[in-house]
């Protein structure tokens, strides 16, 4: 019952921190006005594939994007590196590397490292595509320390601190966000599972850099101009989650049904319904439906488009090599698991996801 009431506690808090952060959930009036959008591509295969549905049920690194509490529940070391080919058409990358390394019991620490590629660009002129004059770049960079624990057999708890790095040509933006998440963990077999995340809170950013300041002439002078920058919100959501494992067989086969509500502070509200199978802890196949308000409408429709590029679909496979038996309950073993994910998208062809997975 004291669980239950811990719960129900830092659920409450989670909602006034999300309250307070001046802004409101489902808006879709303010889509596209936030900063950080790299923060919102989830570059972990298996959340990806399960289309982030993983807020109460998600473990290890891959629960850094869905919520960070999950890492609490490394019980050795995990090591994670993916691709994402993000809209195949456009020509840009995302990888990303996660390591997680438990403390014994004083918790769970992790370090991930997401960076996007673009390519070369083009500079043309406004009014002139024909006109070039060299190329220029963007770059992309996130960087995440976080911290998990299990406070009791039940509970886990976590939090990330994400420094944010944006560039184009010479203008460049750097802000930090915040993660925090809780999961309860209950049952005869621990197959009940709640979860409750707040993603992406903090302060403000803003572009600065020489590519704002230009030269005019004043009354025959040379004189210096600098423009100031908006300064852009950081996409803050609130998910609440929770998943049933259906265990057949002495635990052979598992079926999980999740289920995750997303309070989008940038865009509409989410509902994600997902089923994943897994056989023997060496197979695994998931897929999930995502739903938002006017989903099916043209993300191109200003006045009654949807404010995502997902078409709602995703799916994923898992495949886990043991390289190494575990000779006791102290001994992990190895594993390494290889893991591709897809999600229809709307433009540009879906997104593929490839990762390798290295549990000791």
């Amino acid at each position: 019952m004291k669980d239950i009431y811990r719960i129900f506690a830092l659920f409450m808090l989670g909602v006034m921190l999300f309250s307070n952060t001046n802004v409101k959930a489902g808006n879709d009036d303010r889509r596209g006005t936030a900063g950080a959008g790299s923060l919102l591509i989830n570059p972990w295969v298996r959340s990806a594939g399960w289309g982030g549905v993983n807020t109460a049920c998600g473990t290890g690194v891959d629960a850094l994007f869905s919520n960070v509490a999950g890492l609490g529940r490394t019980p050795g070391t995990e090591a994670y590196a993916s691709y994402n080919n993000w809209l195949q058409n456009s020509g840009i990358g995302v990888s990303a590397f996660g390591i997680g390394q438990s403390l014994g019991e004083m918790g769970v620490l992790g370090l991930s490292v997401t960076s996007m590629s673009f390519g070369l660009i083009d500079r043309t002129k406004e009014g002139s595509p024909e006109f070039n004059n060299g190329t220029f770049s963007m770059s992309n960079m996130n960087i995440a320390l976080s911290y998990a624990k299990a406070f009791s057999s039940s509970i886990y708890g976590g939090a990330s601190v994400k420094l944010v790095n944006e560039g184009i040509d010479n203008v460049t933006a750097t802000g930090f966000a915040i993660d925090a998440g809780i999961q309860y963990v209950t049952g005869t077999n621990y197959e009940i599972k709640f979860g409750i995340t707040l993603k992406n809170w903090g302060p403000s950013m803003s572009y600065s850099g020489d590519g704002l300041s230009s030269v005019a002439s004043f009354y025959g002078r040379q004189m210096s101009l600098e423009q100031r920058s908006a300064s852009f919100e950081m996409p803050s959501s609130l998910n609440i989650g929770a998943s049933y494992d259906f265990l057949f067989s002495e635990n052979t086969h598992r079926l999980t049904v999740a289920g995750n509500f997303s309070a989008m502070a940038f865009s509409k509200d989410q509902y994600t319904l997902g089923l994943e199978y897994g056989f023997a802890k060496l197979f695994m196949l998931r897929t999930s439906y995502t739903y938002e308000d006017a989903i099916t409408e043209s993300i191109f429709d200003a006045d009654n488009g949807a404010t995502t590029l997902y078409s709602g679909l995703a799916a994923g496979v898992s495949v886990i090599a043991p390289l190494k038996k575990a000779k006791s309950e102290d001994d992990k073993g190895v594993n390494l698991s290889f893991d591709y994910a897809y999600r229809l998208t709307k433009v540009g062809g879906g997104i593929h996801t490839i990762g390798l997975v290295l549990s000791l």
